[in-house]
């Protein structure tokens, strides 16, 4: 029986995880529940999974939980904070961890399931942007299996000859004849359009995704293309290519999710329809195969595939990505924190569309990369970077 901590259990990817984790009670066991401060939700998941413990990271929400569940009848055992969290991640608690925690706040459980050894989920995007030099060390050293649970990392996951404990050592790459890995991109809502038409974008239509409805900063993230930038840094820690061979192709029908080129010529996709239950599936089984929930692909039905290059002039921040990436150290934690402040000032209407890139390129240039020697000099790099792109908003009114 796999025993599986789920943290972010009341969003998206945790409930998805859930519905995944309910179909096969003879081998999956939600232990542990974590959310931020939705009381209510995480008491629904409770009722309904019945886990040995759940953690509440918002100190005031506790008493509403500790009640909550005895008023239940529940025999769950209520926690409270960042510190029960790793603890609990850390212990026989569970031996499966599922990290979807949104952003900064998803790093100190990551970190702990690393470090413990144990098989590992990863849906937290910026625990590899802000420490993947650190969070695939410790997953090394303690042989933990890290599955990435982002659609098109989990399909690199399936095409590479994947190995027990976190891939991407050294030349794991280079041994396995891999001579290029090709993430693929739906271009977002904007795509074909040249870089002049983009002036007047407002936020309204830099959310409005041709294919998925998402939260706003990863929907205006798809439309400049820097999401399919932090997952190329994403790539590069999880699997360890070099930048030089990683691709971005964009695929607007979002079927075929990643590729990856062998030194024979052979090209080897993973396809399927996009839910996030299947990479789920794969993170809970693998090495089996269990069923997900989501149906089979259609091909004939959806008739055609098609690809296309970036457009590098209208959408630059991809471009920024790949240059953070070859600096490596702290510059994709400064990418990362100038993108967030840049974006959250669009979404204000502080700024233009355009201005967001040039926000985070300034910004670059002005907070040279560093060794990520700890956890504390990305942190720092990244409260720097977030003081500066600040600094210079006033210099980017919006349109």
């Amino acid at each position: 029986m796999r025993r599986i901590a789920v943290l972010g259990a009341t969003g998206s990817i945790g409930t998805s995880a859930l519905d995944v984790i309910a179909r096969h009670p003879e081998r999956l066991r939600a232990s542990v529940l974590a959310a931020g401060c939705n009381v209510e939700a995480l008491l629904r998941l409770c009722a309904a999974h019945r886990p040995e413990h759940a953690v509440i990271d918002d100190a005031s929400c506790f008493d509403a939980l500790r009640e909550g569940l005895r008023e239940r009848g529940l025999a769950t055992r209520a926690h409270c904070g960042t510190q029960a969290l790793e603890a609990l991640v850390a212990s026989d608690a569970c031996d499966t961890v599922v990290a979807a925690i949104v952003g900064a706040a998803g790093l100190p459980g990551t970190l702990a399931a690393a470090r413990s050894g144990k098989r590992l989920l990863l849906a937290n995007k910026e625990s590899l942007v802000l420490a993947g030099e650190l969070v695939m060390g410790a997953a090394h050293e303690a042989g933990a299996v890290v599955v990435p649970i982002d659609s098109e990392h989990n399909a690199l996951f399936q095409c590479l000859p994947v190995g027990h404990g976190a891939w991407g050592h050294g030349d794991d790459w280079r041994r396995a004849g891999v001579t290029r890995i090709v993430l693929t991109a739906s271009g977002g809502p904007f795509r074909g359009r040249p870089r002049e038409s983009l002036h007047d974008v407002t936020p309204e239509q830099a959310i409005a995704h041709p294919r998925w409805s998402m939260g706003p900063k990863i929907s205006v993230d798809s439309a400049t293309l820097m999401n399919k930038g932090l997952e190329v840094i994403e790539a590069h820690h999880l699997f360890g290519v070099p930048a030089e061979r990683i691709e971005v192709v964009v695929h607007p029908q979002s079927l075929v999710h990643s590729l990856v080129e062998f030194a024979d010529g052979s090209l080897l996709a993973q396809l399927g329809l996009p839910d996030m239950r299947t990479a789920l599936a794969v993170g809970f089984g693998w090495p089996e195969r269990i069923a997900s929930g989501v149906a089979g692909l259609d091909l004939v039905r959806h008739g055609r595939l098609d690809f296309e290059a970036p457009d590098l002039d209208a959408f630059p921040c991809l471009a920024l990505a790949f240059d953070a990436l070859r600096a490596g150290g702290t510059a994709p934690a400064v990418l990362n924190a100038a993108n967030e402040v840049a974006v959250s000032a669009f979404l204000q209407r502080r700024i233009a569309f355009l201005a967001i890139p040039e926000v985070v390129r300034a910004t670059l240039e002005a907070i040279p990369a560093e060794p990520a020697a700890s956890l504390a000099v990305l942190l720092d790099a990244d409260a720097r970077a977030r003081r500066h792109a600040e600094s210079l908003l006033r210099a980017f009114p919006a349109s």
